[in-house]
């Protein structure tokens, strides 16, 4: 009999991320995929990608899931488990780097600052609110500079005189780059600059009065640029580290809460079989009262998942019955 493995799927604006983790927390297999606006047809092709990669033998034992289309995902799944990014992050953490007391997370559209004190989380804070301190504003101005994303880093670590670049704000922050550039300042300084601006911002907005101790983490995808992560260790005067799992920790976490939150009792999961379901999602108002609520459906082939999106319950408080998605 095949092992069995935790499935965690971290569904975010930007990317999907799966990890599948066997009964002693390893990690087996881990993907990143682009949601590109399409977060359904993007956790099925990861579920394809997965069952390929693991064989035919492949035996899910428990399924969860997070990020902001975490509960979209659920009902496709039939997750066992459903968590917020704060929980998933913070246990994802633990695990790798015993005793942390302070995660840095900056992902693609958002960013996180978690503190932890004896595995606990005491204090959070999220910025959702300006690109100038997530992963897009690096992605934009490398695509403004013509260099890779992937190179942007190394080339931070070059930087013989890092210019100083106003990042309160991504509008202002790709003015300002423009007119280093044009004051004949190097493609290294002015991207290690830009480097120290998203940290800066990050710091000013997320940390102020929070203690921010060792063991720090620094985690997401912006965490495989190592400019950034040089610029956190300058401003913060700490080591820092980055662990190996860094780009897929909500979903590295998502499985180990998974893998807790099943014990012994069977999957919920409907099994690898529904990426080749039909899934669909229309949307639609309620006029039984004032309120006239949004409501959204998801279906597979010809039967209704879930509703959400009413304030009474009248649509998703329906019990659902879906007797051919076939469960492990």
């Amino acid at each position: 009999m095949a092992e069995p493995l935790y499935l965690g799927i971290d569904v975010g604006s930007v990317s999907t991320n799966l990890a599948a983790i066997n009964k002693n927390g390893e990690t087996v297999y881990s993907s990143y995929f682009r949601t590109k606006g399409q977060p359904i047809e993007t956790v099925k092709k990861g579920l394809k990608e997965l069952g390929t990669a693991l064989g035919p033998n492949l035996r899910i034992a428990g399924a969860g899931t997070t990020g902001s289309g975490r509960n979209l995902a659920a009902v496709m799944l039939g997750a066992d488990v459903v968590k917020n990014e704060i929980t998933t992050h913070a246990v994802a953490a633990s695990q790798l780097c015993p005793g942390v007391n302070t995660v840095l997370e900056i992902g693609g559209q958002d960013s996180k600052l978690i503190i932890l004190r004896h595995g606990v989380v005491v204090d959070f804070a999220m910025n959702s609110v300006c690109a100038a301190g997530t992963g897009s504003f690096l992605d934009q101005q490398a695509a403004r500079l013509g260099i890779p994303i992937e190179e942007f880093g190394g080339l931070a670590l070059k930087a013989k005189n890092p210019v100083r670049i106003a990042g309160r704000c991504s509008v202002f922050a790709e003015s300002d780059m423009i007119h280093k550039q044009q004051l004949g300042n190097s493609i290294a300084d002015i991207i290690a600059g830009l480097c120290a601006a998203l940290v800066r911002n990050y710091l000013n907005n997320l940390a102020k009065g929070k203690s921010l101790r060792e063991p720090v983490v620094f985690q997401g995808g912006v965490a495989a640029n190592a400019g950034i992560k040089k610029a956190f260790e300058t401003a913060l005067g700490l080591e820092i580290v980055v662990p190996p799992e860094y780009g897929v920790m909500g979903a590295y976490g998502a499985a180990l809460l998974a893998r807790s939150g099943v014990k012994d009792r069977p999957t919920t999961f409907f099994g690898l079989g529904i990426s080749e379901k039909l899934h669909s999602s229309c949307s639609f108002y309620c006029r039984d009262c004032a309120n006239t609520c949004e409501v959204v459906e998801l279906s597979c082939e010809d039967s209704v998942l879930a509703r959400w999106g009413d304030r009474c319950g009248k649509w998703s408080a329906t019990p659902r019955d879906v007797p051919f998605l076939s469960r492990y």
